[in-house]
């Protein structure tokens, strides 16, 4: 397969995710926001755009965080270059670049989606419609994963497009899980109240996983119970322990296939090793945000390595 192809397919999935995770973060938001009894949710405006990694750009264009400021920001703004409306873009562009080894099925459900996100965000998203919205792009998200797993033969393309989903989803999981260090900056003294409880059940809605965590689970929600669900769990297809063991088993696909490892599979060794030995007692004692610093790095280098170890640019 061509290296142009083969970036294709996995920033095509990577893309698509990032549109999937835009929105649970923003529905992270919506939900936090409503456990602010005592304090404004300016804050977990904020935390959402500083874990998103988009304050810089953000702050350049408005003066306050306001959840319809933010929203809207992150949805649309034609100054954001990692909007929704520009990254679901990126989806179309990267599977028509690789329309000869994309099917039917997904290119069909990525274009009907592509023009309901862009009719939808066509103007600016009112406080009354934001719920639909936020629903109808992880709608579209899973139409694509359902049409990526249904119709596409297992052969490379659909390993380098299953690689980037989950090298993308261990990146987007990860700041979802930040924005509680960035959410605490100012308010140490919620740590452990109801109004702490309620913020780690909201990061558990936005990733699907209340239901999941009181089914595997017994104890009640708290940030040792969650982090150890999200980050070591790898029975729910979010964690980060599932991400990493899911992309290690595409890689090692395209390894047998190839005849070769690469870089990638050094690294991606060295990451679930690290993974492993740390345990949870180890993100604590590290401290939650130091830890996820970490893996988010570690992340990116794994990610830089099948590029380069697989000639994407060729």
């Amino acid at each position: 397969m061509l290296g142009r192809t083969a970036n294709a397919l996995f920033w095509m999935s990577r893309y698509l995710e990032r549109v999937d995770n835009t929105a649970r973060m923003i529905d992270a938001g919506l939900r936090m926001g409503l456990t602010r009894d005592l304090v404004t949710s300016e804050e977990e405006w904020r935390s959402v755009i500083a874990a998103a990694g988009q304050r810089q750009d953000y702050e350049a264009a408005h003066a306050s965080y306001t959840g319809v400021q933010v929203w809207n920001f992150m949805l649309r703004d034609t100054n954001n270059p990692m909007s929704v409306l520009a990254t679901f873009g990126l989806v179309r562009e990267n599977a028509r670049q690789a329309r000869n080894v994309v099917t039917s099925e997904l290119w069909e459900a990525l274009n009907d989606s592509w023009m309901q996100i862009r009719d939808l965000l066509s103007k600016p998203v009112s406080e009354q419609c934001v719920i639909d919205v936020l629903s109808s792009i992880r709608h579209a998200g899973m139409l694509a994963h359902g049409a990526i797993i249904g119709t596409m033969p297992r052969d490379e393309g659909f390993h380098f497009a299953r690689a980037g989903t989950f090298i993308e989803r261990a990146d987007n999981i990860a700041r979802l899980l930040d924005i509680k260090y960035y959410l605490l900056l100012p308010s140490l003294n919620y740590v452990g109240s109801s109004l702490d409880t309620g913020q780690w059940d909201s990061i558990l809605r936005a990733v699907s996983g209340d239901r999941a965590y009181r089914w595997l689970n017994t104890a009640h929600i708290d940030a040792r119970g969650i982090v150890e669900f999200l980050v070591f769990d790898e029975r729910f297809p979010r964690s980060l322990s599932y991400c990493h063991q899911a992309l290690r088993e595409h890689l090692d696909a395209l390894a047998r296939m190839h005849g070769t490892e690469g870089e990638s599979h050094l690294l991606m060794r060295e990451a679930n090793l690290d993974l492993d030995d740390t345990g949870l007692e180890g993100v604590f004692d590290r401290g939650l945000h130091e830890f996820l610093l970490d893996f988010l790095a570690a992340n990116g280098r794994i990610g830089l390595a099948i590029s380069e170890d697989y000639r994407f640019l060729s």
